[in-house]
């Protein structure tokens, strides 16, 4: 049994009724599924905290110093992703998760910003550039306040605004396309497509290792973003 609050004593079925009824679908993982979602964390981390720590050294020693103000952003808003993801999906039942849980979802808000803004280093010369950039962060805080304020169980109505603003830079496509290296935009593109194709496993909640699954394509996409900055920043430059 756990205490939450003043007098208020709920066994763990109790606290378990009461988050999938905040959350409406959020299905409770097995411990096979936490098992399998924190090897998926962890090795996203490993990933963000390595390759971005080579990142940032070569930014600043050698090729791109200007950038690395942009560059840092993308490396800390991808370890704060998954490190409070990794926290909200391991944590057990009781209020502490149901807090994760808000910013679990508006650290992707965070992430999306944060991912756009090293490509759009290149365009900030130019209306559009600097227009696109104000736009994506005003909606993307905008959304990490609805998230930390509206109830849980509105949560899905976001999804359709994570997709506006994840590909709202599709509208400077063209511009990009002369600024960044061929490569880097593919990955970039390549990047869209992993997360938009991972939700299929998102909304998929009766999929056993469905969240393990979302998550894969999550650090996936992320990894492709790190490498198409890695090419426009470091090897294009070098």
């Amino acid at each position: 049994r756990t205490l939450l609050g003043r007098g208020t004593v709920m066994t763990g079925q109790e606290l378990k009724s009461r988050f999938e009824a905040s959350w409406p679908g959020m299905r409770v993982a097995t411990l096979a599924e936490k098992i399998a979602d924190g090897i998926v964390h962890g090795i996203g981390l490993v990933l963000a905290l390595v390759a971005g720590s080579v990142l940032l050294t070569l930014a600043v020693l050698r090729t791109a110093p200007d950038a690395v103000p942009a560059i840092a952003i993308y490396v800390g808003a991808f370890v704060l992703l998954l490190g409070v993801s990794m926290a909200f999906n391991l944590w057990p039942q009781s209020a502490v998760r149901t807090v994760l849980a808000r910013f679990d979802q508006a650290t992707i808000f965070l992430f999306i910003a944060a991912t756009y803004t090293p490509f759009l280093t290149g365009l900030w010369d130019t209306p559009k550039g600097i227009g696109l950039t104000i736009f994506i962060w005003s909606a993307s805080l905008i959304g990490v306040a609805l998230k930390l304020s509206l109830p849980l169980r509105l949560s899905h109505f976001t999804l359709p605004l994570y997709l506006i603003v994840g590909w709202s830079g599709i509208v400077v496509f063209q511009d990009l396309a002369h600024t960044l290296p061929p490569q880097a935009l593919v990955l970039l593109l390549a990047g869209g497509l992993s997360y938009s194709f991972g939700i299929i496993f998102y909304l998929w909640e009766k999929l056993k290792f469905n969240t393990a699954l979302w998550h894969s394509f999550v650090v996936v996409g992320a990894s492709l973003h790190l490498i198409a900055i890695f090419d426009a920043m470091v090897i294009s430059r070098w």
